[in-house]
Formats: C-alpha cells, structure tokens, sequence
C-alpha cells in the first residue's frame, strides 16, 4: 500500500503541482525539474519493485491527467507547459511501470528540449511566457526547427520515439475501457495541447514589438544533442517495433 501511494505520487498520479504553485519561491521551473526528477526516481523505483498495477491507481492518475489537460490550456508558459506534460502522461506510467521506461525517458529528453527553450525566453524576453512571441519560425529557423521537433515528438507523430515506443506498448498488451480510455487521454491529450502550442507561436506573423534573439553556439549545443538522442531512440523504437 506505501508503495503504491509512493510510486503513484513520484509518477505525477496525483496533481501535486498545484500545491507547489502556490509557494511563491518555488518557480515554474523548480516544478518542472522536481517533477523530472520524481519521474525518474519512479522508473528506477519499478525496475526494482516490480508491482502489479491497481486498477484505482490507474483511473485517480487518469482523472489527474484530465484535469491536468484542461489547466495546460489556460497557460503559453513553456516551463509550466513542460511538466503539466508530465503529469498528462501519468496515466500511461501507472499502467505499464518499468516497461514504459523508455517511453518516460523519451518523452523527458522532449520536455528538457522544452525546457531550455523556455530558459532561453527567460533570459531574453524576461520570462518563459510565449504568448507574444509569434512567428518564430519566420525569424528564427533555429528555435523554430528545435521547438517543433520536440512538440510534435510529445503529439506522438511517427516515426518520433514517444510515439514509437507508445505503439509498441500498446500492441502488446491486452485491451479492456480503462485501457482505451487511457490510451485516448494520452494521444488527444499529447496532439492538441502540442499542436495549440505550434499554432501560438511558431506560425503566424512575426510580433514587429519584439526583437527577436539570435541563439548562440553555445545555447544551440545542448538541442543539438537532445536531438540526436531523440533520433537514436527513434531507430531503437523502430527496431522494436520491426523485429
């Protein structure tokens, strides 16, 4: 039972974002690297005690993902953004437990994409809010390019690995409403909050109150290899999938 609740909680089953939200010294930012952090310690959590699955964790970490969908609609900020996707994806955590590892691990290199971008606008712009920021793909191909890989690899587009690695869990387990239900949460919930963001701020046209930043070497190296991780996990998924 202290498992359960532990695992359910470190797997963002539970909306305790809105707890930290309201302590004003901890940023968007701390949320999202505490809720990273409690991911991971999750998998590594499962891989060491293997559980079965509760079919009441499953459906509060549904529930949760609900919720948690509506409130990423309410908000252009890229930090709260990245882990409210956390959360969303809870579900598919708490149903298949160590074996969705990579898919939890995929799915945190796009939200650490994310979130650079997100420290980016902090540093430039003077927060990680991209509600004014439009049309960046028009005057800055770079970010531009960086910011729709990882949105569309979070909307589960093939032959991206989140949703490579989601086809392979799925096809390979048995089918039931609570199965269906989490599977239609996580997909619609992944496309349409990644596609709103796509729509707010890569196309369009380019704010003229804005000057827009060019990013360096340096802050390029970082997605460079984030990036390339996610490409190698795409063959790696293909792999799996194919063999």
């Amino acid at each position: 039972m202290i498992y359960n609740i532990l695992f359910l909680i470190l797997a963002a089953g539970v909306p305790y974002y809105l707890i930290l939200e309201k302590f004003p010294a901890i940023k968007s930012k701390h949320i999202f690297l505490l809720s990273a952090l409690a991911l991971l310690s999750s998998i590594v959590l499962s891989l060491y005690v293997p559980n079965e699955h509760k079919t009441s964790l499953v459906i509060i970490s549904l529930l949760n993902a609900v919720y948690t969908i509506y409130r990423a609609t309410k908000t252009t900020n890229f930090y709260k953004l990245a882990y409210y996707f956390i959360f969303v994806n809870a579900p598919f955590f708490v149903l298949y437990e160590g074996e969705s590892s990579l898919y939890s691990i995929s799915l945190l290199l796009s939200l650490s994409g994310l979130y650079l971008i997100g420290r980016f606008y902090e540093k430039n712009y003077g927060s990680a809010n991209y509600r004014y920021i439009t049309g960046i793909t028009l005057v800055r191909p770079y970010i531009g390019t960086y910011l729709t890989f990882y949105l569309i690899a979070v909307a589960l587009y093939p032959p991206f690995p989140n949703s490579l690695f989601f086809l392979h869990y799925i096809l390979g387990s048995e089918s039931n409403p609570l199965w269906f239900a989490v599977v239609i949460t996580l997909f619609f919930g992944n496309f349409f909050l990644s596609m709103g963001v796509m729509k707010k701020t890569l196309f369009g046209r380019p704010n003229s109150n804005i000057h827009y930043v060019h990013m360096t070497i340096k802050e390029k190296i970082p997605h460079i290899l984030i990036v390339g991780m996610l490409l190698l996990f795409s063959l790696y998924g293909l792999k799996e999938i194919l063999l």
